[in-house]
């Protein structure tokens, strides 16, 4: 197991490439300390704008679509899968709970796609001003509703957060306009 990687896998260092060619600056595999001692390491962190990314592997995170299980050793690798998705599920709420907005992204969605779920959590809806938005991105229409191969998960200061689908954390009105994120200073740092 060695050679499965960490982090930078192939559609992670595709996403971060392209979300710094659109002037995004984040930080990669950055530890937040939570409350209660929890330690999280999410794949791409804008720390200002308190959005945590990360992006999925279907075999380790058990994707509904792709997601196999091993018929050698099931006896391991059936509990071992089991508790890295209620791990995830864990640390989502631990976020949210700190009120951080967390983007979940499987491996195998479109390039463009993941793009424009990042971007939408980010709150701007479009690039900053230096770059231009790719014109293909398909950004899910709210940031509270997940699109079925991605997932955004804003803080919801009103609802006790639920941690087996934090979500859930983020429903709010549909007819309320999402809050503007200023841009903050410390995500132009590299």
């Amino acid at each position: 197991m060695r050679a499965n990687r960490r982090t930078d896998t192939k559609p992670e260092l595709a996403l971060r490439r392209a979300l710094h060619r659109l002037g995004y600056r984040y930080r990669k595999d950055y530890r937040l300390d939570m409350d209660g001692g929890r330690r999280v390491r999410p794949d791409v962190v804008f720390t200002a704008r308190k959005v945590a990314v990360f992006v999925d592997g279907c075999f380790w995170h058990a994707c509904p679509e792709h997601g196999s299980k091993p018929r050698a050793n099931d006896w391991y690798w059936g509990p071992k899968l089991v508790r890295n998705v209620e791990r995830d599920r864990i640390n989502d709420a631990a976020l949210i709970l700190a009120g951080w907005t967390v983007v979940r992204l499987w491996e195998h969605i479109p390039l463009d796609e993941a793009i424009g779920t990042v971007v939408t959590a980010l709150g701007t809806g479009r690039a900053p001003a230096s770059a231009t938005a790719p014109t293909s991105a398909t950004a899910p229409t709210s940031a509270t509703a997940p699109a079925p191969t991605a997932s955004v998960a804003s803080p919801d200061p009103i609802a006790a957060p639920d941690p087996a689908n934090p979500v859930d954390l983020a429903a709010a009105d549909p007819g309320d306009p999402p809050e503007p994120i200023p841009p903050a200073a410390d995500d132009s740092l590299g």
